[in-house]
């Protein structure tokens, strides 16, 4: 009997880390549910819906702008299952700064967490990851497709992202690991909720409007994609970036 594939999910106490989560282990990943402990979502609230449908996973305490931190994060899995097949890159944090006067403080926060971050998961991970092995990062519009004001320092992280994966694509093809990105558009997160520093949840209802599909997406509607591309289904996709957003990027404004 095959053993079960492991999947590593960085910020999965929500979001679309825990949608992702769910959605891996109901197919029979085993998936480790990455959580920073200063996160106020609590991660067995994933645990136990990974359980409800009918998986199996732990939680492990992952700060991914620490390497040390990081590495322990892999080694658990490794503790635990023996293995890693599939990297979920998710973690990360948004914060609303002018960048005339953005600090330096502030810029690095942002790029410590959605840029090197994806970085220390996938260095971790990869050298664990075998042949069928996938890396998958999540980018957003702003920066993979859009610029946003108030936003340069997240933008620039999550369009780094992009390249960063397509670059991994390239150097770890032939060992027969994938590396993709998906690109989300609006979507309802505790992220995107958050009126002070996102749209909030007026902003995301009025953009929803704008959307050809008349509102904004769910993390499941995320996570399936993620499924996509961490199955065979996939095994000849690599260094792309799927853009998940209703059609938002690609409608003619009136």
């Amino acid at each position: 009997m095959e053993e079960r594939a492991v999947s590593i999910i960085s910020g999965a106490a929500s979001g679309i880390g825990r949608a992702a989560a769910v959605r891996l282990a109901a197919r029979g990943d085993r998936v480790v549910i990455g959580t920073f402990p200063g996160d106020p979502h609590d991660p067995a609230i994933t645990l136990d819906a990974v359980t409800a449908a009918g998986g199996t996973g732990m939680i492990a305490e992952l700060d991914v702008r620490s390497t040390e931190s990081v590495a322990a994060f892999a080694q658990a899995a490794l503790t635990a299952y023996g293995r890693i097949d599939h990297v979920i890159a998710n973690a990360g944090i948004l914060r609303r700064a002018e960048f005339a006067t953005m600090t330096d403080q502030e810029w690095d926060e942002v790029l410590q967490v959605d840029l090197h971050g994806v970085m220390r998961l996938a260095r971790a991970a990869a050298p664990y990851l075998g042949s069928g092995g996938s890396i998958v990062a999540i980018s957003s519009i702003a920066g993979g497709v859009y610029g946003w004001q108030e936003h340069a320092h997240y933008a620039t992280a999550k369009a780094g992202v992009v390249g960063l994966i397509r670059s991994l694509a390239v150097e770890y093809g032939p060992h027969g690991i994938r590396a993709n990105t998906i690109i989300p558009g609006l979507i309802e997160t505790p992220q995107s909720m958050d009126p002070v520093n996102s749209l909030g949840p007026d902003g995301l209802a009025r953009a929803g409007r704008t959307i050809p599909w008349g509102r904004v997406g769910r993390p499941e509607e995320v996570a399936g994609v993620i499924a996509f591309l961490t199955s065979a289904d996939a095994g000849y996709v690599s260094g792309q970036s799927i853009t998940v957003d209703g059609a938002l990027t690609v409608a003619m404004r009136d």
